[in-house]
């Protein structure tokens, strides 16, 4: 019997069988092949610090509420959004996809996946088909080069600009790739991984920097680009010291987009200093919760997804090196606790399915 994945309370995790079920018309069923963990939105969820741990978000009122009591719960949870797929069984009536194609769907840790194809070709995170069984693990990182766009789109980058990118993870360095294929000749990385930073150095970054270093970011990035602050900074660490980073280094009137998903406060950020005396301005980046591209209707998901996707398998963007470390997917539990405990260690963390060796 397949199994999912279900997290029942702060690191309380736990592998469930599911039984599979005829398909109806229009649905796939799904065999897993690969899955990616967000060190971001799922170790929140993991560790109980995500803005979802005691409120809802309300699609309708766009605002974080409290529920009555009873009525909702944070736990149980599946997790995951970055899941490489091959097609087992195809339905009738289903014509996008084919019994054997690989395809990337942005649903749950799990062995077995039915699937509404009409309903996932509108999702957050479309089905995309792969256009290649090769170096299947660029599949991993679709949903998460969408992000990448997302945010160098949400920075509105112009030829001749100064970027930094705050927090070389993976969705950092494929931000690092992109900026550099918009042209822009001066490319600061930050990050306090000398192993991150040394991949970024390899993708292309024309600084990379510590932000722990005790002289002040924004003045070493002074320093690197001619007595100015950069002209945007995309931060994507998802920390406050990472955002009052971003914020330092800004110039006058720039721009800084955060990418990142932030948990409770942010008791390391000074909105009295760069940020009130350089007039900067503040941009959230989010791709997901029915929030449109900034670009609508010209861009949609579908095409995030897709430009995503093909950017990865032109290998004009690459991802070499970044998977650092996989399990098998009957040791998921063990994968959270060693991410939990090394959030450093590996730029990304992969469950590997079936015969595939982890």
């Amino acid at each position: 019997m397949p199994r999912t994945m279900v997290l029942d309370g702060p690191r309380q995790l736990r592998l469930s069988e599911q039984p599979s079920r005829p398909l109806q018309p229009g649905e796939v069923r799904l065999r897993a092949r690969l899955s990616g963990i967000s060190h971001g939105t799922e170790l929140s969820l993991y560790r109980g610090t995500s803005a979802f741990t005691d409120k809802v978000f309300g699609r309708g009122l766009r605002a974080f509420v409290v529920p009555p009591a009873g009525s909702a719960s944070a736990y149980p949870v599946t997790l995951g959004y970055e899941m490489v797929n091959e097609v087992a069984e195809v339905g009738s009536g289903v014509t996008a996809v084919e019994v054997g194609d690989l395809v990337h769907t942005g649903t749950p840790h799990q062995e077995e996946t039915v699937l509404d194809v009409g309903a996932s070709l509108h999702a957050t995170y479309p089905l995309v088909v792969l256009p290649t069984a090769e170096r299947l693990e660029r599949a991993l990182f679709v949903s998460l080069a969408a992000v990448a766009l997302q945010a160098v789109h949400d920075a509105e980058i112009k030829l001749g600009d100064a970027v930094s990118v705050h927090g070389l993870g993976a969705i950092g360095l494929l931000a690092i790739q992109m900026c550099r294929l918009d042209g822009i000749q001066n490319v600061l990385g930050v990050d306090p991984d000398p192993h991150r930073r040394k991949l970024a150095a390899g993708f292309g970054a024309t600084y990379v920097l510590d932000p722990a270093d005790p002289h002040p970011l924004g003045l070493r990035i002074r320093e690197l680009n001619e007595g100015r602050g950069v002209d945007v900074a995309i931060e994507v660490s998802g920390s406050d010291r990472g955002l009052q980073g971003a914020l330092a280094a800004a110039g006058l009137g720039g721009t800084v987009v955060a990418a990142g998903f932030y948990q409770g406060g942010a008791a390391n950020v000074r909105l009295g200093e760069e940020f009130h005396h350089n007039r900067l301005s503040l941009i959230a980046s989010v791709g997901a919760w029915g929030a449109p591209h900034r670009h609508a209707p010209l861009w949609d998901r579908r095409r995030v997804l897709d430009t995503a996707t093909r950017l990865l398998y032109t290998d004009r963007v690459s991802v070499d090196g970044m998977l650092d470390r996989t399990f098998r997917f009957d040791e998921a539990p063990a994968a959270y606790r060693w991410l939990d405990e090394h959030p450093q260690g590996a730029v990304k963390v992969a469950l590997v399915y079936g015969d595939r060796p982890g």
